[in-house]
């Protein structure tokens, strides 16, 4: 299929890129079911890191088996699957092509209260196994922020160089961020501004409430407002923060919810101009029929 011209005029925004990073974020772009729309839907599976395995896998026992999750990716014809290294290899040869591959470098798990990540993988792991590009988490206000924003320079420049894109999970959390902040619309906002800040090729952030968090952001909320009890203007605001909507920005579906709870937020995102959803638990945690349905709802909406 060629390139169509929502493709590439996505790609004339990552000015000073390499050809090969734009070529891998094109294969991205111009795969699956919403290929050419410049729209993504992209599974991520990397739960079992951060929440355990029974928490992320005990409601469909299926999930458990790594070429499983690699069979959804590719029958609910999503734009990519992202995966810390052992899911990755264990599927990458029985499937070597059928789908773009993110190699999640960086994870924290839940047996530590410390809000840090540990480097779980290199740019090397994701050159072997075929990916168009690395993950990586930042958490904004978190104690550890600044070393975990090092590392993601590190790894991005090394990444960058071979080609290869970055997809920043950027997370706030801790510091002066409130528990409500971590989904509040100025710290969104925020996270959202510094993964552009950082180089991020694609920045994954969560969607964001009406909240405003920081003291010191409220007179300028008040002075110029956004439209708060609209999902859709809340959006958009995001994206304004990612270099006026010249950044790739998805939003993570989150804890599990049910099905007219995700279509009003992918609704939502569409309404404001997001690029997409990178949808979880919320997938596999279902039936492999009932998460093919779903997927394929959300992506008829941003078709």
């Amino acid at each position: 299929m060629l390139r169509t011209e929502a493709v590439r005029n996505i790609l004339s925004w990552y000015e000073g890129e390499t050809p090969g990073l734009k070529s891998n974020l094109s294969r991205l772009l111009m795969h699956g079911r919403l290929a050419g729309t410049g729209r993504v839907v992209i599974l991520p599976v990397d739960q079992g890191f951060e929440h355990g395995p029974a928490r992320s896998f005990a409601p469909n026992p299926t999930a458990y088996d790594p070429h499983y999750l690699y069979e959804l990716a590719i029958e609910s014809g999503v734009s990519g699957y992202a995966a810390p290294l052992g899911l990755l290899e264990q599927g990458a040869d029985t499937f070597a092509g059928e789908v773009p591959l993110i190699l999640k470098v960086n994870s924290g798990n839940s047996l530590v209260s410390s809000a840090d990540q540990a480097l779980t993988g290199t740019v090397e792991d994701a050159m072997r196994l075929g990916c168009i590009g690395v993950g990586f988490t930042i958490y904004p206000g978190a104690d550890a922020s600044y070393g975990m924003i090092e590392e993601l320079r590190e790894i991005s420049h090394e990444a960058k160089s071979r080609g290869l894109i970055s997809v920043v999970w950027s997370y706030p959390r801790g510091g002066k961020v409130t528990k409500d902040g971590e989904t509040g619309l100025d710290i969104i906002a925020y996270a959202a501004h510094m993964a552009a800040l950082m180089g991020a090729t694609i920045i994954k952030v969560k969607l964001p409430s009406a909240h405003i968090d920081l003291d010191a952001a409220k007179s300028t909320y008040d002075k110029y407002p956004v439209d708060v009890n609209d999902a859709g203007a809340r959006v958009r605001h995001i994206m304004q923060a990612a270099f006026n909507g010249k950044r790739i920005v998805v939003f993570s579906g989150g804890a599990a919810k049910n099905t007219p709870e995700l279509l009003d937020e992918a609704r939502a995102i569409r309404k404001g101009g997001g690029n997409g959803s990178i949808i979880g638990r919320n997938s596999f945690q279902r039936s492999k029929a009932d998460a093919i349905d779903l997927l394929n709802q959300v992506m008829d909406i941003y078709a």
